[in-house]
């Protein structure tokens, strides 16, 4: 492809995600700048710490190498979707984190990216694509920097300019070779807000977050029966997740607008949960509320444990 036909179907790509509802759009090149190898090594030593905990998928070999997703892969189309809803959750009985508060996110970045990858395959007919969400084994916080849709944040969040970090991220990878926008540039200069506020001291050090020790890890991914003891006497009321790192940032304490995404907007049974009630559900009343949800990998024994264990408001 000449650099004319590349530059427009850049463009059209480009405009053709934001039509998808997508607030942010950004694309890298393959095999990306050195900031790529830098931040590979920096997840090696993570994990060489046991920072992981039990999150195994981590390990996975096939972060190393973006062609392990794609063969032939040289473009990387990074998206940004805004989850932020003007509520306040701080005097709330329990607290979910924010990303769980409407459908399964992963199946609205999906079903979107879905639409730009035929939308590309039809404009150009030989290409190939795959749609990575969270859950593929791609360093996706790293390739949204270098698409320059943000930059990660020293609590590890990816955080955009206008948005804050209450951005789901997605990637179109293809073989195409598209036109590279310039790596986010690292704004939160001197700030450790977010280190300093979160309770059980899980960011070690800018940027590098210890599992073992974060609220989040243990209330969604903890299998144990019993919630370590450093973690439930710091928890709160966060019974699925976890936003303080988040809520203390800056960057999200300027005029975000909420989400119109129809997908996105909170269940009823979000919004209202109490202690009391959420206790006497049954297993099924818990799958009937989860249905559809990112939150129903937390099982409902874990959701009592959670609850049991949390503070009382």
């Amino acid at each position: 492809m000449d650099l004319t036909n590349s530059i427009e179907l850049t463009k059209k790509i480009k405009e053709e995600a934001l039509k998808e509802g997508f607030d942010a759009v950004g694309i890298a090149k393959v095999p990306g700048s050195s900031r790529i190898k830098l931040r590979s090594a920096a997840l090696e030593r993570w994990l060489e710490a046991g920072y992981q905990a039990k999150m195994k998928w981590m390990e996975n070999n096939r972060r190393k190498d973006i062609e392990n997703m794609l063969d032939g892969v040289k473009s990387v189309i990074a998206v940004g979707l805004n989850y932020h809803i003007d509520i306040d959750n701080k005097s709330r009985d329990l607290s979910i984190a924010r990303y769980g508060w409407g459908k399964d996110y992963h199946k609205v970045m999906k079903k979107k990216l879905k639409k730009v990858g035929q939308f590309l395959e039809k404009e150009s007919p030989n290409t190939q694509w795959k749609i990575c969400v969270d859950t593929s084994a791609l360093l996706d916080k790293v390739w949204a920097e270098e698409a320059g849709i943000g930059w990660i944040g020293k609590h590890s969040n990816l955080i955009n300019n206008k948005i804050g970090s209450w951005m789901f991220i997605g990637h179109l990878l293809s073989t195409e070779s598209l036109q590279a926008d310039e790596p986010s540039k690292p704004l939160c200069g001197n700030c450790e807000k977010c280190i300093d506020a979160c309770p059980t001291k899980a960011i070690e050090e800018p940027f590098i977050i210890n599992s073992n020790n974060c609220l989040a890890y243990h209330t969604l991914e903890n299998r144990d029966k019993e919630l370590p003891t450093n973690i439930s006497k710091n928890m709160g009321n966060w019974v699925a997740g976890c936003d303080i790192c988040q809520e203390v940032c800056p960057w999200n304490h300027q005029r975000i607008p909420t989400t119109s995404e129809p997908e996105l907007q909170p269940f009823e049974w979000i919004l209202n949960i109490n202690k009391k009630e959420a206790l006497l559900w049954t297993d099924e009343q818990w799958k009937e509320k989860l249905n559809g949800s990112a939150l129903k990998r937390i099982k409902p024994w874990m959701w009592r444990r959670n609850i049991n264990s949390s503070s009382n408001i």
